[in-house]
């Protein structure tokens, strides 16, 4: 593969990312697998090649099909906190989208699942995670609002949908002492944190949102 490719070189290169990472740390982003990880992904192979000089911008851009890139610090406020308990073996991501959250979360736990109700956004995802080598990503092509029960439950769950309210099934999938991070809310959304203590469910805000909304049904 092209070392090019990967790296980047101009607005895309090691330089320019390290400069992000510089930011996520500045606001507030102390976990270092994870910004180690936010520095080494090529964010730029996960939009549009016309828009890849902004790629390591820490900003959320358009992917096509009325969907969007997540902002970094977003990303990464997601990812820390879901890995703030400790070491995560199963995990389940809600909303493939680009495949970039996913490509963050991958090194960090030992087996991802993912699912995506647009199709196409599914099809590039699968195609892009393939390329770069993420050997313990699972994809199907599913409505979130289930989950993947099959492969449950789950010691993490990470939603980038906004839901009103979390759907039962996903706190039925999340483990005893699991971890869940969503966007919860309509107009106004807030980052929350779910952790399942036996039948008993703890609900921390994080902060205020912005993210699509959660949607049922298959989108061809």
């Amino acid at each position: 593969m092209n070392e090019h490719y990967l790296t980047g070189i101009g607005m895309t290169s090691q330089r320019t990312r390290n400069r992000l990472v510089q930011r996520l740390r500045d606001a507030g982003i102390i976990n270092e697998e994870v910004l180690n990880v936010i520095a080494t992904t090529p964010r730029h192979l996960f939009i549009d090649e016309a828009l890849a000089h902004r790629a390591y911008e820490d900003n959320a851009l358009p992917i096509g099909n009325g969907q969007t890139i997540s902002q970094p610090y977003t990303v990464a406020r997601m990812t820390e906190s879901l890995l703030a308990g400790g070491p995560l073996s199963r995990v389940l991501e809600i909303g493939t989208g680009s495949g970039y959250q996913t490509a963050i979360l991958s090194p960090l736990v030992k087996t991802l699942y993912s699912v995506e109700r647009i199709e196409p956004l599914h099809i590039k995802a699968v195609e892009r995670l393939e390329t770069l080598g993420y050997g313990n990503v699972h994809l199907a092509l599913s409505d979130g609002s289930w989950g993947w029960p099959e492969h449950g439950p789950y010691d993490g769950i990470l939603a980038a949908a906004a839901p009103e309210d979390v759907p039962p099934s996903l706190l039925e999938q999340l483990a005893d002492g699991g971890r869940m991070v969503l966007p919860v809310g309509g107009e106004e959304q807030k980052l929350i944190l779910i952790t399942r203590r036996g039948d008993h469910f703890t609900r921390k805000t994080l902060e205020a949102a912005k993210f699509v909304p959660f949607l049922p049904g298959i989108q061809r």
